[in-house]
């Protein structure tokens, strides 16, 4: 503890260090030092999802993401941890009609719900970012329509500044704990 209610931690994989301060129940601001740069960050968990508990936590993710005023949620997990299904819990909380499934191999699907567009990338079988660029990436992503991201990792200088970290773990139960951060 650093000072009153503060805590200090280090935040790798880029070795950020991080001063944060507890907020009510499922909630984190910190604030976030880097090469000198502050930078607030709000989080939000949630714990034990099942399956049948997916159009709620979808829903909660929604509320988070427009709350920030973002529509670009970049999906981080291991393979099988349930980005794909998770997603479409999401689309069915837009009110998306048609049927969600993974882009594996077309890279990127598009949904229509009642307020605009989604836009569905699945990025594991890139080699490289140029793919990304030549199938139009950038205009997708800057087109102010929800841009659903897996294995964005497979693109680090392509992400904008500014977008929704969700990070799925599979808990020994098999349940799995949602962690967004607001980038």
């Amino acid at each position: 503890m650093l000072f009153d209610g503060f805590w200090q931690a280090t935040f790798n994989p880029k070795n950020i260090n991080a001063v944060a301060i507890k907020k009510p129940a499922n909630q984190l601001k910190a604030i976030f030092v880097e090469n000198g740069n502050r930078t607030a960050v709000k989080t939000m968990q949630i714990n034990a999802i099942s399956i049948d508990k997916l159009p709620e936590a979808a829903t909660q993710l929604i509320g988070f993401a427009e709350k920030n005023q973002t529509k670009i949620l970049l999906f981080f997990g291991e393979m099988g941890a349930g980005k794909t299904t998770f997603i479409k819990a999401f689309c069915a909380a837009l009110g998306v009609k048609d049927a969600v499934s993974s882009p594996t191999f077309s890279i990127v699907n598009e949904y229509h719900y009642p307020k605009g567009i989604v836009y569905h990338f699945d990025f594991y079988r890139l080699k490289n970012q140029l793919e990304a660029l030549d199938l139009g990436f950038e205009e997708y992503l800057y087109s102010g329509n929800y841009c659903l991201i897996e294995w964005p990792e497979k693109i680090p200088g392509l992400l904008p500044q500014n977008y929704l970290e969700v990070l799925l773990e599979v808990q020994p139960d098999q349940h799995r704990k949602l962690t967004i951060a607001k980038i």
